[in-house]
């Protein structure tokens, strides 16, 4: 010992043993070693079976392990929009499944708008839950919640033509629509159109996506660009229609109540009052509809993957709250299922509930 003290003064080998660096200690496995890591990383690593070897220690195991992405607001919203959209929904479908009453081709109608919108909402779920919940990811998930996106929203335009159709021969043939407008042919039509929107539902499915080349990818992966393209060409020209169409229903429901005023002798101030009402309700319809899915149909149109993805959340948000809006609109504003809604909320009708049957006049 006195020799040992004597060379660590003399600044001999035996300074390496008695430094502050404790090295001979850790060599020869003493106390010290267990703590001599520099950071957290090499203590957790240290100790570790089979890390002394150079094998990948469960630290590093869970480092290379997938996670899963933090969600984005916006995806967080769309979400929510479609959970709310699909449970608005399923209450139209639940009311005219449960009233014997509303069987007319009108309703009929109604109830595949809200059928189209309810699946829209559920894809917003899917495809929420296949970006941020399905691990390890699924190509065939991802290609089937974008089909089932696109079917549901062309299912709902083609819903909302329909429907524009409907109201204007229910106007341009007021004499013989009931007649010849039979429920058996509103539904041959209305299964056609949801053929015809299935196949383009499955237009991913099928091989037309960009999931093998990322610089064919529209503002929507992954659909391609060309895809996206004839799909807002196409709604374009539907909305034209549909303004079209509405543009004729105003004219004639503008003649219907001059003519019923002038044989009822009402005054002047009745029929500007009944004009004023069905032009309401058109700008209400047309208004909605273009403020929703125009700027999207555009931007789709002229954008690309390249764009920033906030510009496609900020307008792919409102057009999925068409959605939501649809059933106020074309629903819950009928008196018939008002009523129905009435009589299953609360088993009665308010006495100020005027059910009187709707007129040309409003269209």
């Amino acid at each position: 010992a006195l020799r040992r003290a004597g060379a660590a003064r003399r600044g001999g080998p035996g300074a390496r043993c008695g430094g502050p660096g404790a090295r001979c200690g850790a060599r020869r496995g003493g106390p010290r070693a267990r703590g001599a890591g520099p950071g957290l990383g090499a203590g957790l690593g240290a100790g570790v079976p089979g890390s002394a070897r150079g094998s990948p220690g469960p630290v590093a195991g869970l480092a290379a392990s997938p996670r899963r992405p933090v969600p984005v607001p916006w995806d967080i919203a769309l979400c929510a929009t479609g959970t709310a959209v699909a449970g608005e929904n399923a209450l139209v479908l639940a009311v005219l499944f449960y009233t014997p009453s509303l069987r007319a081709p009108m309703f009929l109608l109604i109830g595949s708008l809200a059928l189209a919108d309810l699946l829209a909402g559920l894809g917003l779920v899917a495809n929420f839950a296949v970006r941020y919940l399905l691990r390890p990811p699924s190509e065939a998930a991802e290609l089937g919640a974008a089909g089932l996106l696109l079917a549901a929203f062309s299912a709902s335009v083609c819903s909302l033509l329909a429907i524009t159709v409907d109201r204007y021969l229910s106007l341009y043939n007021a004499l013989t629509y009931h007649s010849e407008r039979t429920l058996g042919f509103t539904c041959a039509m209305v299964l056609l159109m949801w053929v015809l929107c299935l196949g383009v539902g499955l237009l991913p499915l099928l091989g037309w996506n960009c999931l093998r080349d990322q610089s064919a990818c529209s503002i929507l992966r992954p659909v391609t660009k060309d895809n996206a393209a004839v799909l807002a060409v196409t709604f374009l020209l539907l909305f034209a229609l549909m303004m079209q169409l509405y543009l004729q229903i105003c004219k004639i429901a503008f003649r219907h109540a001059q003519q019923i005023a002038v044989q009822h002798q009402f005054i002047a101030t009745a029929q500007a009052t009944s004009t004023r009402k069905g032009l309401s309700t058109l700008s209400l319809i047309l208004g909605t509809f273009a403020l929703c899915w125009i700027p999207f149909a555009i931007y789709s149109l002229v954008a690309d993957s390249s764009y920033p993805v906030v510009y496609t959340y900020s307008l792919a948000l409102p057009a999925t709250c068409n959605s939501l809006i649809n059933p106020i609109i074309y629903a819950f504003r009928n008196p018939d299922i008002q009523k129905s809604l009435w009589l299953a909320c609360c088993g009665c009708v308010p006495s100020t509930f005027s059910s009187r049957p709707r007129t040309s006049s409003d269209v």
